[in-house]
């Protein structure tokens, strides 16, 4: 049976509070990052985990090595405050986000080219269709 973990980390990035959510399946990590805008109540949170975690678009897989064991509960709880003091997003999560944003250029830099050709062809079936015209007399 595969194993599957998810974690989200909520913290402040100058504006905006933004969300981490983090998930490890098959030893692949994947991230998506959530802006909240003003600070999020508990039922703000709750609302995107519920209604648009499935609208997210999580970054391509990275692989991570991943720890198994079983922890005291202590030191689960002081690993908690831990992780709740520290502010920011580990550096595999920033490296996952990091491809994400990658992806999206190149992606968006494929449907501007498009774009730019389509209209380019457009435009030179214009132009051809007025030197037919031109040159029928008409």
């Amino acid at each position: 049976m595969d194993k599957t973990t998810q974690k989200l980390t909520v913290y402040f990035e100058e504006p905006f509070w933004v969300g981490v959510f983090e998930r490890v399946s098959d030893g692949k990590l994947s991230v998506c990052k959530v802006t909240f805008g003003a600070e999020p109540k508990d039922y703000d949170v709750l609302e995107v985990i519920i209604r648009r975690y499935y609208q997210l678009v999580f970054s391509p897989s990275v692989e991570v090595t991943e720890k198994s064991g079983h922890v005291n509960p202590k030191r689960r709880q002081k690993i908690a405050r831990k992780q709740t003091m520290q502010s920011g997003v580990g550096t595999r999560s920033q490296q996952a986000l990091q491809l994400q944003r990658e992806e999206m250029k190149t992606e968006r830099r494929h449907i501007s080219r498009e774009e730019r050709d389509a209209k380019k062809q457009r435009k030179f079936e214009l132009n051809q269709q007025k030197r037919k015209e031109k040159h029928r007399g008409r």
